[in-house]
């Protein structure tokens, strides 16, 4: 089994750490580490965000485990150049086109959602993102026109790109409360509406999943409103990416929420995947121990469950993670004084006593 780790810029290195070292608690045998540059720190040493050799890493392992990336030296450079290109070229080039992001409540946190306690509680959802399409990977530029500069950005999908998220989709939903959401824009964007009749036939195969459509506009409030309805999104690049952040901040906290980004490609213990926490690289609290490790560490549970078929010691490490949340170990995100290291010990203490 082997795993690149990439830690990136800001609280990356930090909160990867801590996950590092609860997967070092597991001893799993033939484990194989390697470590790369990627983000602003890979241009400040490389030349570039995503360096050729960091690139192959990735493509030789069986997981990537990422921090994060993002650094404020860094925001005059070329687009090309900035560190944000960097896990777009991994998803890019790895063929990483499905994005999960799971979002559920913890007991006892209910109050630290902006939402009413009893919303909160019945946060249980997915977010099945498309992340090879839309407007992140078309066509841009920039060109004059009767009111000075203008930017452009093309929105597209094809047949093929929708059916085969539609289908990760779907899959999922077989696996939790067989109910499908899928959020568009059918109304006004032709893009959406090839998108809704693809995912209109795909439903065809899965008769045991209910399926439901909600614009996107109506799917932020909805979430909001009600959030416990969903069971799984499914969207496109630009709205999962606005609608999973939204989905994070009902539970109460970024610093919780883990992501997996999945291709085709197959490993011998299951599917090759990208897995990082939500949140950004924070450099305005990087270095200070106060970077919340939750979503890192969970990200890893993410990683074991998909890509090397360890389900036991997934579940062992969110179950470690909600007993350390249930308890007094809390960071300054929710509420608490405790630093990155010693929320990583508490749940590694937690994970000794379960597993």
């Amino acid at each position: 089994m082997k795993i690149a780790v990439l830690p990136g810029d800001g609280i990356g290195p930090e909160v990867t750490r801590e996950s590092l070292k609860v997967l070092d608690a597991l001893s799993l045998p033939q484990l194989t580490l390697f470590e790369g540059d990627v983000g602003g720190i890979a241009y400040k040493r490389h030349g570039h965000p995503l360096p050729s050799e960091t690139l192959d890493m990735a493509r030789a392992a069986d997981a990537v485990l990422f921090g994060a990336v993002g650094d404020p030296e860094c925001d005059s450079l070329p687009r090309q150049h900035r560190p944000e290109q960097a896990i777009l070229g991994l998803r890019s080039e790895l063929g990483l086109f499905a994005n999960l992001r799971p979002a559920a409540g913890f007991p006892g946190l209910e109050d630290l959602s902006p939402l009413k306690p009893e919303l909160a509680r019945g946060i249980d959802l997915l977010v099945v993102r498309e992340l090879n399409g839309d407007v992140y990977f078309g066509e841009k530029g920039e060109r004059e026109s009767a009111g000075g500069r203008e930017g452009w950005d093309a929105m597209s999908y094809n047949e093929a790109e929708v059916e085969r998220i539609a289908h990760t989709a779907f899959r999922a939903a077989r696996k939790r409360r067989k109910k499908l959401t899928s959020v568009d824009k059918a109304n006004v964007l032709e893009t959406s509406r090839v998108w809704r009749e693809v995912v209109v036939q795909i439903a065809d195969q899965y008769p045991d999943v209910e399926l439901d459509h909600m614009y996107v506009d109506n799917a932020a409030m909805q979430l909001v409103r009600s959030p416990g309805q969903f069971d799984v999104i499914l969207t496109g690049n630009l709205f999962g990416d606005i609608l999973s952040d939204q989905a994070s901040a009902c539970v109460g906290s970024i610093g919780l929420l883990a992501s997996a980004s999945l291709g085709e490609r197959q490993t011998d213990l299951g599917t090759f995947g990208l897995y990082e926490p939500i949140h950004g690289s924070a450099p305005d609290i990087a270095g200070q121990g106060k970077a919340n490790p939750v979503a890192a560490i969970l990200s890893l549970a993410m990683l074991l469950r998909h890509s090397l078929g360890r389900e036991t010691e997934a579940g062992q490490i969110e179950r470690a993670v909600a007993n350390t949340l249930t308890g007094d170990i809390r960071g300054a995100d929710l509420g608490g004084t405790a630093t990155t290291q010693e929320i990583g010990d508490a749940v590694i203490g937690n994970l000794k006593s379960i597993a």
